[in-house]
């Protein structure tokens, strides 16, 4: 067995709640019992409206490519440190847009380096994606003919892994949107922003002038980052942004950002000298879907929405080795503590260390 423990399965902890666990292919979400809600924004003070219902969200060290959940040998079901380093890079960028005046975001509390407790957003259904480089998807399409993109043009002559002139915003569907007669019904689709300001309320927007407000939204957090990142001679290539709404303590509804920002799996970032020298090196999940795509005994398995029933059972079939798992944490860990500026520690038991900050700090264990 691996002598490090990472934090695999995050959907069974003891913690009190109100209906089921909320379980992604990462993070896990606990909603509070209405009683357990108002107690907290009591006790620590939670500058939300009385009644605003609160989660515990717990991030995993799972690590997720092409849809799938893949494992390591030796019982490394996960990536050690992966967790820290999403949350910690995530809660890093959401100071900075506090501090920049950009917009709030969903997290009330950090009561551990795996843990945010979270308060309920009404979630826009819009996947809010910003590109600087033309790379990944955008580039294979490109490169078989295609110039547009969620209604943008495109020049001809561009060149795999070209900065572009401009940030584009490449919007696609959060979940299956129905009955829209240009939206597929199928997840994660582009869309355009005219597909978007048709239909309103289909993907939560309260207001056209709100569509406005995402993007610039989008567009800023963008440049923060980027321009963060360029001290550490780190190239932001694209990101995804997600936004809800929540309702101020004044009674007043506003739009913030929820999930995570500029993470190593919402983002890719590149090392600039490598960028500079006519090479593509990896500090996000692209390093570790490339690895997979050079590793996997048929990599069309991979890329083929065909063969999904294939892919599942290959990753559910096929361990990665220990150093490959280990080299992805070196990846995670090692952006993360230059992004926040100090080394991050990997706890030696999580699971555990969660558990006794829930109960002992916060009253939350059964």
């Amino acid at each position: 067995m691996s002598s490090y423990k990472v934090l695999d399965v995050n959907d069974d902890l003891p913690i009190r709640t109100k209906g089921a666990v909320h379980s992604g292919k990462v993070r896990s979400v606990y909603w509070l019992t209405d009683a357990d809600s108002a107690r907290l924004i009591e006790e620590k003070g939670y500058q939300v409206p009385v009644g605003t219902e609160l989660a515990i969200m717990v991030i995993s060290d799972r690590i997720s490519a092409f849809d799938c959940i893949w494992q390591g040998e030796n019982g490394l079901n996960g990536v050690p440190g992966k967790g820290i380093a999403l949350n910690s890079v995530a809660s890093h960028w959401f100071s900075l847009f506090d501090k920049a005046g950009l917009a709030g975001n969903h997290i009330v509390d950090i009561p551990h380096p795996y843990v945010w407790i979270v308060r309920k957003a009404s979630t826009v259904r819009v996947e809010a994606i910003a590109r600087q480089y033309i790379t990944g998807s955008m580039w294979r399409d490109y490169a078989k003919g295609v110039r547009e993109f969620c209604g943008l043009q495109l020049p001809e002559g561009l060149e795999a892994n070209q900065k572009l002139d401009n940030v584009l915003i490449t919007p696609s569907t959060k979940g299956i949107i129905k009955g829209l007669a240009d939206v597929p019904e199928v997840d994660d689709v582009n869309i355009s922003r005219k597909n978007i300001e048709d239909n309103l309320a289909a993907f939560n927007f309260k207001s056209a002038a709100d569509v406005d407000k995402y993007e610039q939204l989008l567009t800023e957090g963008f440049a923060l980052i980027s321009k963060e990142l360029e001290k550490l001679d780190q190239i932001f290539v694209d990101t995804k942004f997600e936004f809800g709404y929540v309702e101020d303590k004044d009674g007043q509804e506003r739009l913030i950002y929820i999930d995570e920002v500029g993470t190593p799996d919402s983002s890719r970032i590149w090392d600039g000298p490598a960028y500079r020298d006519g090479k593509i090196v990896e500090n996000s999940k692209e390093g570790f879907r490339q690895l997979l795509i050079n590793n996997v005994p048929d990599s069309d398995v991979l890329l083929n929405k065909d063969r999904m029933p294939e892919r599942e059972a290959l990753a559910r079939d096929y361990l990665l080795p220990e150093a490959v798992m280990m080299s992805v944490s070196e990846t995670y860990v090692g952006i993360a503590s230059k992004i926040v500026g100090r080394e991050l520690t990997i706890p030696a038991d999580p699971r555990q260390e969660v558990i006794d900050i829930l109960d002992k700090q916060y009253g939350l264990i059964d």
